[in-house]
């Protein structure tokens, strides 16, 4: 799609009251306004509680429909609220994008005895000790579910590994012992092997397994009317499992189903390799840009902005990449934290959703802001203005102008169907000027900055030249006189 934009809507620490999915309906229509075409839900599966945002998985198959884990609802609502949610999302035109988790499964029914090795957590190919047995949280029967929609209940020889010694009450990495057991070999090789990320870690090479999740994915599509899923985890996730599931899905899904994936690695040579492998039928976050967004913010005008897509996805793979600012895994307070600094979020933001190549995604907690020990207001005015010029003005060919470390600037040239140009200019420095052009054609005429952040005016010459400028550690979009947002 030209210029789409992909909405993360949901952060970390939302309010556990079960109004998310009514909620977001009545934001939908701002959302349209800005040129969202895509939302990504958090995880509508039921986890191991409603205080969940719902990637502690328990039941593939229970969306808000069953007495389970203490309430019938999710943490977001019930699956006919999940439902109308979606409804209401196509009426609009816009595209619902799933978030899947297959890496492990949390929340089980009973304990279960079974023999172990327990192993290093730094080293995972590291045995730290003789076999043993251990009682652990491995057995889900689903008892309220009665079956309905599936029979499969899961036990310790469909898992590769789990967290907790119930028995000795013992935390660590417990290695299951059995006929073909063992760790995925086409995972991240950090840590070893990061095939074990937490809880009871599922064992994508069990041939039963494969077929419970291929059954329960083309369901889950069919039974929402899916548009697209994000995979969560996928450097703790088998690729040849992986490729299998992609494969079933593209076999049974609509043409234009839209398969995106968390490979959480800056480095642009594994990247390559992953999507490589395959086939470079997945999308994936650019993990790397986010990196250098994140170091920019820390170093000011220290940091190089002409190395700011250094080592980027958009860079090498521009058709692949989802450019984000922040997640809700980067954000204060979580696992990965790696937050773009408040002062900066408003250029990030230019930078992901104004440049030709990327496919961007704007994240719930920088446009609503977020809750939690560190809330944040967000800046959903400014990213309001960026976005609408993404949807308007934000067309045609790139001229790059990277000509100094503290200020860069960039022009789109527009296109028969959007003509307008569009002149970028960023500074983490002190107020900078860049001469840039936008064709003789617009000799003479006035340009302003539509972010307000620089009150001037740029009159181009008969080269068409202007001299475009900028506020210090700002950002501002250069546009012709007149234009409306």
């Amino acid at each position: 799609m030209v210029n789409g934009v992909m909405f993360q809507a949901f952060e970390w620490y939302l309010e556990d009251d079960g109004n998310y999915y009514k909620n977001l309906i009545s934001k939908l229509d701002d959302l349209k306004s800005i040129g969202i075409t895509a939302l990504w839900l958090p995880p509508v599966t039921k986890a191991t509680g409603t205080n969940d945002p719902g990637y502690g998985i328990y039941d593939f198959w229970d969306l808000g429909e069953f007495d389970q884990k203490g309430s019938i609802r999710t943490k977001y609502g019930t699956k006919d609220e999940l439902i109308e949610l979606i409804s209401e999302i196509h009426k609009r035109g816009m595209y619902i994008y799933a978030d899947v988790v297959l890496n492990h499964k949390a929340g089980a029914d009973y304990t279960e005895k079974f023999m172990v090795v327990k192993v290093d957590e730094d080293e995972r190919t590291k045995v730290i000790s003789d076999e043993y047995e251990i009682e652990g949280w491995t057995g889900f029967d689903f008892k309220n579910r009665k079956n309905k929609y599936s029979d499969f209940k899961w036990n310790y020889n469909l898992f590769t590994a789990t967290d907790y010694d119930n028995a000795n009450d013992q935390t660590g990495i417990f290695k299951i012992v059995g006929e073909n057991k063992g760790w995925s070999l086409g995972v991240s090789s950090e840590k070893g092997n990061f095939d074990y990320l937490m809880f009871a870690n599922i064992d994508h090479a069990n041939p039963e397994v494969v077929e419970e999740i291929k059954k329960w994915i083309t369901w889950l599509i069919e039974s929402l009317d899916l548009d697209g899923i994000r995979f969560d985890a996928l450097k703790h996730i088998d690729k040849m499992f992986l490729k299998d599931i992609v494969n079933h899905i593209e076999e049974n899904s609509k043409e234009d189903f839209y398969l995106l994936g968390e490979y959480w690695i800056n480095d642009p040579d594994t990247n390559d390799s992953f999507l490589k492998d395959l086939d470079y039928d997945i999308d994936l976050f650019d993990v790397g840009l986010h990196f250098n967004l994140h170091q920019a913010s820390i170093d000011g005008d220290a940091f190089d902005l002409r190395k700011i897509f250094n080592n980027s996805l958009v860079k090498m793979h521009p058709n692949l990449a989802v450019s984000f600012v922040d997640n809700h895994d980067s954000q204060k307070g979580q696992s990965l934290e790696s937050y773009v600094d408040e002062w900066f979020k408003e250029i990030a933001y230019g930078i992901i959703l104004l440049r030709k190549d990327g496919y961007p995604c704007i994240f719930y907690g920088d446009y609503y802001g977020t809750l939690g020990e560190n809330p944040f207001p967000g800046i959903k005015d400014k990213i309001d203005a960026l976005a609408k010029i993404r949807m308007k003005f934000a067309y045609g060919d790139q001229d790059d102008y990277f000509q100094s470390e503290n200020c860069i600037g960039w022009i789109r040239h527009g296109t028969e169907e959007y003509p307008n140009k569009c002149a970028v200019v960023i500074s983490n420095g002190p107020m900078n000027t860049i001469s840039m052009s936008v064709g003789k054609d617009q000799a003479n005429k006035k340009y302003y900055d539509y972010t307000g952040n620089n009150k001037g005016q740029v009159t181009i010459n008969e080269e068409g030249y202007g001299d475009f400028m900028v506020s210090p550690a700002s950002i501002s979009v250069w546009l012709e006189d007149g234009i409306k947002l």
